[in-house]
């Protein structure tokens, strides 16, 4: 199922008139207070392409917008959760995440993974980026004791269709000193 986000185009009480290319037509009402709603349309199929009319019409007259889209185009996965980092060794960093719980179906839709971390430098943000990795495992190596670092890792579709997803929640941790 794929949900799209529709903004109401005036604050008086219209409807928001939806066409799909097979003629199928859906009308949703919209309130005063609504400010937005979702339209969810289901038995999308991939490799196809579409195209939506959203119509709003009040008492002001209407308003149409035609877009067009391809499922592959739009895909946004939710970023990767429960990020663990840890010192391993000499100078690494062992870090590990799942997979975002909203993306379903991981051996039709497999994802990989990009590495962000960052660290100060006589006031200086410095920052690398790693990937892509097919793994929910990856050693970050060479790094420099008693330094800390913000790690993140955020997720995309395998192929790399659609968009990254936002980054994860950042993980600070300091690498000790050898001793």
């Amino acid at each position: 199922m794929v949900a799209l986000l529709v903004r109401h185009l005036s604050a008086q009480q219209g409807l928001l008139v939806g066409r799909s290319l097979d003629g199928g037509t859906g009308v949703l009402p919209v309130g005063a207070d609504e400010q937005v709603m979702n339209c969810h349309l289901e038995d999308l199929k991939l490799l196809t392409d579409y195209i939506i009319n959203v119509t709003a019409v009040n008492s002001l007259g209407s308003s149409s917008n035609f877009t067009s889209f391809m499922l592959e185009d739009i895909v946004k996965p939710d970023p990767p959760v429960d990020m663990r980092v840890s010192p391993v060794g000499f100078k690494k960093l062992l870090v590990e995440w799942a997979p975002p719980p909203t993306w379903s179906n991981l051996d039709i839709f497999p994802l990989k993974y990009q590495i962000q971390y960052q660290w100060e430098t006589r006031g200086t943000k410095r920052t690398v980026q790693l990937g892509p990795y097919e793994n929910s495992r990856v050693e970050l190596k060479g790094l420099t004791t008693d330094r800390t670092y913000m790690v993140q890792v955020c997720s995309m579709e395998l192929l790399g269709l659609g968009e990254c997803s936002s980054w994860s929640n950042a993980v600070k941790v300091t690498i000790p000193k050898q001793g």
